[in-house]
């Protein structure tokens, strides 16, 4: 047998390779004990939060280890490879160990970039240098953070869809056909401002007449059927957000920032109510993790509509005037983002309205509640439903100027200031309607209550203001001016035999009220508040119709004429002292 004589040098890189294989194992078991520790109590796995350690800092560690170690001595693996390596199959065992737990999984996604919904309303999208404007913004922060856009038609877009679709419903083909063409060329400027490249230029220009070639399709239907059904409505109304977003996506690639528009009717999916939807949020989690999450991961923008979704079958549907605000918090809450920033043109939300109020003055910080109350009764900067998906989170949300965004804002929390009860904001809203239903015979009418709501609630109404009187002869409560017309008709269907055996005298409608509320949280522990309200009224000779304070002490809603709004906003601001 013949043996082989190993050479010096051979014997030398046998050696490093066997220490290289020792080393290894090693790294590896510091690996498991690094980055895949066994947890026996939830106490053990806080510390371990706690410590620090991660899987960056394992990695770091490893490597200069393996540097230390002198595993670059010949043998294929680097030490960057090695510990690069070990990572990985750490990683994926500690993966699995976070996808089993909740809690765990949601400490996991802190670590990564945060996740910000920005939302710009019409006004911050309204033309190419309000564009521009927000383009800055959102490009300043994807530099720490990941970030959805959530965008409404531009300004006063809707506005004339909406005009375009009644004209339709009444044959005026000519006046139709000019609203889509002014919109048409309002976009394409908007398009030739923002976007230098022709190539670019051209491919969005056939996106939006896609769009206008829809609604001009849909009107064109309506006049044909002299009827303007709900989808009909929804859709043409709709298309402002369709036409903005991808305008936006294309000024942030322009500008360097990777963004795709993205149709919201892929992401927010809703019950199949037309007009008043509810969207079904395990449903619309499922779609925006498919669809956004691996855009968030590679580093790009969406840019989603706002206002809109579909049901599962999809049938486009619409959230409501003002309803990306909606939208916004929809998407934060399904996400888990960090936080929602509403951009708006007003520096946050504001004491009162300051067109009545010329004193009014940003409230720094305001609860869920305060402002979901202060939404409710008219308060324009937020939808009335803003605030509800993220009532069982704890996600910020800022309402910011676009026009002056070195200011802070005001930061909606779930508590609030820590600061204390008292009356904090006033609002008022005149669009709304008196609903009566009375009598003496009303006594014995079986289940006035109950029947009552649940015909409103049958009719998609939303009740502002509930009043009894003490004799229970008559009932009155406060609805939108929008829905009043088909509220009182099902309320006379359904006691339309009370009406007629005079069990129930009327069921009446007055439209020239209008509603004032005092929010606070926590007013009802604070003593003198309703005295201080209606005497200073009462000083000013305003009369009250009704009154109503929520069981929540958040809020004392009163009803007034319409012609006393201001003069009640003035006065109980001043009571108050709300100015400073």
């Amino acid at each position: 047998m013949l043996t082989r004589v190993r050479s010096e040098p051979q014997r030398a890189k046998e050696h490093a390779c066997q220490a290289s294989l020792e080393l290894k194992r090693a790294m590896r078991d510091v690996a498991n004990e690094f980055l895949c520790p066994t947890f026996s109590t939830e106490q053990d796995w806080k510390l371990h939060l706690r410590s620090g350690i991660h899987r960056e800092d394992a990695s770091l560690t490893m490597a200069a280890f393996g540097e230390r170690g002198g595993l670059n001595l010949g043998c294929h693996n680097s030490s960057v490879d090695l510990s690069a390596a070990v990572v990985k199959r750490a990683a994926i065992q500690q993966d699995a160990v976070f996808h089993s737990n909740p809690e765990r999984r949601r400490v996991a996604r802190s670590r990564k970039r945060p996740l910000w919904v920005m939302k710009f309303g019409g006004t911050s999208v309204g033309n190419a240098s309000c564009i521009g404007r927000a383009v800055e913004i959102i490009r300043a922060a994807t530099r720490d953070s990941n970030i959805v856009v959530v965008v409404s038609a531009m300004s006063g877009v809707t506005d004339r869809l909406i005009e375009a679709a009644v004209l339709s419903e009444a044959g005026d083909r000519q006046q139709v056909a000019i609203i889509l063409e002014e919109l048409s060329n309002q976009h394409e400027a908007v398009a030739g401002a923002l976007i230098p490249s022709p190539a670019e230029r051209s491919h969005i220009s056939c996106k939006m007449q896609e769009v206008f070639r829809e609604g001009d399709h849909l009107c064109q239907g309506t006049m044909l059927l002299r009827e303007l059904t709900q989808r009909a409505r929804d859709t043409i109304s709709s298309l402002g957000e369709r036409l903005s977003a991808p305008l936006v996506a294309a000024a942030l690639v322009d500008r360097g920032v990777a963004s795709e528009a993205i149709d919201a009717t892929e992401l927010v999916v809703t019950d199949s109510f037309l007009g008043a939807p509810e969207p079904l949020m395990e449903v619309t989690r499922e779609r925006c993790e498919a669809r956004l999450r691996p855009l968030l991961d590679k580093g790009i923008v969406p840019v989603v509509t706002g206002y809109i979704g579909a049901t599962s079958e999809g049938v486009l549907t619409t959230l409501g005037r003002g309803g990306s605000d909606y939208s916004a918090t929809i998407l934060g809450a399904v996400l888990d983002a960090n936080q929602i920033i509403i951009w708006t043109d007003v520096d946050g939300i504001l004491t009162a309205d300051p067109r009545f109020v010329s004193g009014a003055c940003t409230i720094p910080e305001i609860s869920y509640r305060e402002a979901a109350e202060l939404a409710h009764f008219g308060a324009k900067v937020l939808h009335p439903k803003t605030l509800g998906p993220l009532m069982q989170s704890d996600i910020p949300v800022w309402i910011r100027s676009t026009f002056a965004p070195e200011r802070s804002g005001t930061k909606i929390t779930p508590s609030g200031s820590p600061n204390g009860g008292g009356v904090k904001a006033l609002t008022a809203i005149s669009d709304v309607a008196l609903i009566t239903v009375g009598g003496p015979g009303i006594v014995g009418v079986r289940d006035v209550l109950g029947r009552t709501f649940m015909t409103t609630g049958a009719a998609r109404a939303d009740v502002l203001l509930v009043s009894q009187s003490s004799s229970q002869n008559d009932i009155c409560f406060v609805v939108p001016s929008a829905v009043a017309k088909r509220t009182i008709e099902a309320l006379r269907r359904e006691f339309a035999q009370d009406l007629a055996h005079h069990n129930v005298e009327h069921i009446t409608l007055n439209q020239s009220a209008a509603v004032v509320a005092v929010v606070g949280e926590k007013m009802q522990g604070t003593p003198g508040i309703v005295g201080r309200i209606f005497g200073a009224l009462g000083l000013e000779n305003i009369n009250i119709i009704a009154i109503a304070q929520g069981s929540s002490a958040c809020n004392i809603a009163f009803l007034v004429a319409k012609k006393d709004v201001q003069a009640a906003l003035v006065t109980t601001h001043r009571e108050f002292q709300l100015a400073s």
